[in-house]
């Protein structure tokens, strides 16, 4: 990536932040901070469900970046890290900077250095390249590893974990992923995690092949019905009503720049058709739900997502724990940083979350 592509990534990203800290930034003038906010107050509900759930990820993060208890690994740590960069604090100096730096050293350490491969799982290697992609550009390499231990950069560790996306891709003969890396056929909720990651490090100026995009999102078109619902696995059939997996497939085709297709019109009108639905409590899969939930409408219908979004609100503040944390059947850790990423776009500073 030229000079100037990794100026404007970097200007994109924490320009927002900047702003608010009254600081000057020399980035061309053209640049304009992210989905600005200007003038627009953020709900004092979000600000205090968003700060306490904050503080139950600081007090439970582990030395070593990551968090114990139900689900753990790179996944986990990815989207514990995006929290802290959704925050609007600076990651480099700010009162989550240090945590920001764990987290970051976490995911480079537990990746394979051959392969690329973020392990446990494709779920976690999707989510922890999203979490690189979301850093790379706003926090400092210089400021990662301590002194006399240096380490390979976000950028190097971004690229090596989209060549690993991009090498099980390529072995899969559906174009898109499951569990294993060597899988050889796919679902369409792995297949999410992995290609939201692809095209998070696409915007932030890796290399992405536009083939590799393009294959994804025809296994895409052909698990999504005329109704709008997303089948799971093993081609088409299998239709049910699944909102995560309708959200997920709305929010690939959006970012993918894919708003054309009738299966996007499709997905999200059935969204849309039942924008007053959030869940009915905040265990189990619900958390992932959301966090789907929240991006594919604002992505694609932001009134929708304006009164979804109240709902949320106000059914997040009724299960938040008195330690900050949300209840969910593979753990706090995970349960906490789905729901409050589902909140984040109230604050849009991650570059994921712009239109």
């Amino acid at each position: 990536m030229s000079n100037t592509q990794k100026t404007h990534s970097r200007c994109a990203v924490i320009l927002s932040a900047v702003i608010l800290l009254g600081l000057t930034l020399d980035c061309p003038a053209h640049v304009q901070p992210p989905n600005a906010r200007i003038g627009e107050a953020v709900p004092r509900d979000v600000r205090e469900i968003y700060n306490k759930g904050l503080q139950y990820l600081v007090s439970t993060q582990s030395q070593t970046g990551g968090w114990s208890g139900g689900q753990t690994g790179p996944g986990v740590t990815g989207l514990g890290l995006m929290v802290f960069l959704a925050s609007g604090e600076d990651p480099n100096f700010g009162q989550y900077s240090g945590n920001v730096r764990r987290a970051v050293r976490s995911l480079i350490t537990d990746q394979d250095k051959t392969t690329g491969y973020l392990g446990n799982s494709m779920y976690h290697h999707g989510f922890g390249m999203l979490g690189l992609a979301e850093a790379y550009g706003a926090v400092d390499d210089r400021r990662v590893w301590p002194d006399g231990q240096p380490g390979r950069t976000i950028g190097e560790a971004l690229e090596l974990a989209v060549r690993a996306a991009l090498t099980s891709q390529k072995n899969n003969s559906m174009g898109a992923w499951r569990y294993s890396p060597s899988a050889t056929d796919a679902d369409t909720s792995v297949s999410g995690a992995v290609l939201v990651g692809l095209l998070a490090a696409r915007n932030a100026g890796i290399e992405v092949p536009d083939t590799a995009i393009d294959r994804a999102i025809s296994y895409y078109t052909k698990m999504t019905a005329p109704s709008g619902q997303v089948a799971y696995a093993g081609g088409i059939g299998g239709f049910d009503e699944s909102l995560a997996r309708i959200s997920i497939a709305t929010l690939v085709y959006s970012i993918a720049k894919r708003k054309d297709l009738p299966q996007f019109k499709s997905t999200l009108g059935y969204l849309v058709n039942k924008v007053e639905f959030t869940g009915s409590s905040g265990f189990g899969w619900v958390n992932y739900q959301r966090y789907y939930q929240a991006q594919a409408l604002f992505q694609g219908d932001v009134d929708a997502w304006e009164r979804w979004n109240k709902l949320l609100i106000r059914q997040l503040k009724t299960t938040q724990q008195t330690d900050g944390s949300f209840p969910g059947q593979h753990g706090a850790a995970i349960s906490t940083s789905l729901s409050l990423l589902g909140l984040a776009l109230n604050y849009r500073f991650l570059p994921i979350y712009e239109r």
